[in-house]
């Protein structure tokens, strides 16, 4: 199988390394700190110097990416660097509690993309990722043993070929691994000359969030935190293209139709036109190379779902490509076709959120304005549809199709369980800070042998006069990712051992891999082909 853009001699050739990720967006710095942290050779590789900060366009940090991130010992660095919000209000007058959610972080938090890349970028160079700026890809091929990735220095023109067993494209919607790959990419552009900037405001909203959508008009305002804001503007008559110059008295109009006031906007340092598409590649597996974030799909900025999507496609797939790379998985091809299987649908499902979100809002006609109005004012009052759509917009109420022969809740998110103490911490996402899997039992239970994995036990509820300590009996083995893999009310030792080997191979006794834990396993560096 091959893919090939235009691509002359390389000045040099460089040996074969685990994995080459394009992109150092916040999918691509999360995919390669994780991968580099399992113990993986990793390039990442990213056309932007590297003093130069990607467009802020995304700003909300929801509920499950603070989760992976918490997996990761990242979350509370990172919310400290911005506000949370814990009240949606999308339109309408409607007003969504993020407190009904039973997750540790119940809320959104507003805090610019470049803080989220700061914080991944220091991760993935700690763990040993080798990131490489002023490097774009220029040529791509594959067969069955390896990826051959033709890059070049966007300073001298230097060419470099880099060899790898795996690639993976993180490099947004106008992504050169996908259009070297041959991908198409379907869809359709759902919002025209949206216009944005970055202004200084006389007279701030007392909301953290100024957002509203009239008949003519769309306009939101939210704060960087250090006195800059960033506002968004789109008239339902507007038919400037991306290339039309536009003005600041342009955008002030339509914030005064949409919110009733420009707020005293002034002194951009910025100002410009885009368009929001609405896409999804058909498969974001070909052969030896994966598709993640803007590159596999894009959608409208409403429910600031696209970072989000996009990290979880990271967190999905790393795990996956470390397992297989490391021998430690039973169907190395099943495993990686997972990948596809499990976040294709995911990334419909945000496509059709997003898109319902934006078109409520700039919804036009009476009709569908008196259907906005009835839906604002209903929602609210409706427990479950109010649970299921704020499952959907934070992340915690997506899930996974239980693997075959298997039964819920094999598929869903895991809770935060709360652990006996011990080395792994005292809640789930402490242990799954070990990168593995991690086996929950009622203590006493012996680990299975030989797995890699950490062995963590259920804490012990409160003693009533009289009565024993009660004690959890069921036995859940969490993904990785922090999905559960299989469960059961109670589990023989055999059966035990059966659950965690349909998933996990016990560590090579060679030496020649890294330890996925820290509990049990050897340690040592990848080997190269």
């Amino acid at each position: 199988m091959t893919a090939a853009l235009d691509a002359e001699g390389a000045d040099h050739t460089e040996g074969t390394i685990d994995v080459v990720v394009v992109g150092a967006g916040p999918t691509g710095l999360l995919l390669a700190g994780d991968l580099a942290a399992a113990g993986l050779s990793v390039t990442l590789v990213e056309r932007r110097p590297r003093t130069a900060a990607n467009l802020t366009r995304a700003f909300a940090v929801h509920a499950r990416t603070l989760e992976l991130l918490d997996a990761r010992g990242l979350a509370d660095a990172l919310v400290c660097t911005g506000r949370p919000i814990d009240r949606l209000r999308p339109f309408g007058g409607m007003a969504l509690s993020l407190q009904r959610l039973s997750t540790r972080y119940p809320f959104v938090l507003i805090t610019p993309q470049y803080e989220t890349e700061k914080l991944l970028e220091r991760r993935a160079l700690s763990t040993g990722t080798d990131i490489r700026y002023d490097c774009e890809l220029i040529g791509l091929t594959q067969d069955r043993d390896a990826v051959t990735l033709d890059l070049r220095r966007t300073t001298d023109g230097t060419r470099t070929t880099l060899h790898a067993r795996h690639a993976v494209g993180a490099d947004g919607v106008r992504s050169t691994v996908r259009t070297a790959l041959g991908l198409p990419f379907p869809g359709q552009a759902v919002v025209r000359s949206m216009v944005l900037a970055d202004v200084r405001l006389t007279e701030p909203p007392e909301e953290l969030l100024a957002f509203n959508g009239t008949a003519g008009a769309f306009g939101f305002l939210l704060p960087f935190g250090d006195g800059w804001y960033r506002a968004i503007g789109w008239r339902s008559d507007g038919r400037a293209r991306d290339t039309d110059p536009v003005t600041l008295d342009e955008l002030s109009s339509i914030l005064r139709t949409a919110l009733g006031s420009d707020h005293g906007m002034h002194d951009p340092r910025w100002i410009s036109r885009f368009h929001s598409d609405e896409r999804q590649v058909p498969h974001y597996r070909s052969g030896r190379v994966f598709l993640a974030g803007d590159a596999a799909h894009v959608h409208s900025p409403a429910g600031g779902l696209g970072m989000n999507t996009g990290l979880q496609d990271a967190a999905n797939l790393s795990w996956k490509l470390a397992a297989v790379l490391h021998g430690r998985t039973p169907d190395p091809e099943a495993l990686l076709d997972s990948y596809h299987r499990e976040r294709h649908p995911v990334g419909r499902l945000v496509l059709r959120v997003s898109g319902a979100l934006v078109r409520a809002v700039m919804a036009t006609g009476p009709l569908r304005r008196t259907a906005r109005s009835l839906a604002a004012a209903a929602l609210p009052r409706i427990g479950p549809a109010q649970d299921r759509a704020l499952g959907l917009v934070s992340g915690i109420g997506i899930s996974y199709p239980p693997p075959p022969g298997s039964r819920r809740p094999a598929g869903r998110r895991a809770p935060d369980l709360a652990l006996a103490p011990g080395p792994h911490g005292q809640r789930l996402y402490e242990a799954l800070r070990c990168g593995g899997f991690v086996l929950v039992t009622p203590p006493g239970r012996p680990t299975p042998p030989g797995a890699p994995l950490a062995h963590v036990h259920w804490r012990t509820g409160r003693r009533t006069a009289g009565a024993p300590p009660a004690t959890r009996t069921a036995c859940v083995l969490v993904r990785p990712d922090g999905y559960v893999a299989w469960s059961a009310p109670r589990a023989t030792d055999a059966e035990l051992a059966a659950a965690v080997a349909a998933w996990v191979l016990p560590a090579p006794a060679t030496g020649t891999t890294a330890d996925l834990t820290g509990t049990t396993g050897t340690t040592g560096t990848t080997q190269k082909a």
